[in-house]
């Protein structure tokens, strides 16, 4: 019986994963970020406390180009209002992640000199997404 409630566990927990991935994914895509979480990404974030922080990090090793025209707090809360627009819960903080989020991560897609818009008059475009 507790086999059957680990596995319902889990599957609460997938559930969870994958709105979390499309809320994320969205906004990348709104923002003009050319970058996607997948599951093992946002698993390997998810031993970090708090949303922001996670984002920050993600960006801090994966694409710290970006820092070079906006600043952390600035991506990660255009990020994050655009997320929880769309799934305002967050995914709990895991004790047990894995570590090394850096190498679930795909290679940086590069620098890019192209403007994106966000389409809300409040966000300015982020250049270099």
């Amino acid at each position: 019986m507790g086999d059957a409630h680990f596995h319902g566990h889990q599957t609460e927990r997938e559930q969870a994963i994958r709105t979390q991935l499309c809320a994320y994914n969205t906004a990348f895509a709104e923002l003009g970020l050319r970058f996607r979480w997948d599951a093992q990404t946002l698993e390997s974030l998810a031993s970090i406390d708090g949303e922001q922080a996670r984002i920050v990090a993600y960006i801090e090793a994966n694409h710290p180009h970006l820092l070079n025209a906006y600043s952390a707090a600035f991506l990660s809360e255009a990020i994050l209002a655009k997320k929880t627009a769309i799934a305002p819960d967050a995914l709990p903080t895991r004790t047990d992640a894995s570590a090394g989020a850096q190498s679930a991560q795909p290679a940086s897609q590069g620098f890019s000199f192209a403007v994106y818009w966000s389409g809300e008059p409040d966000l300015p475009a982020l250049a270099g997404a």
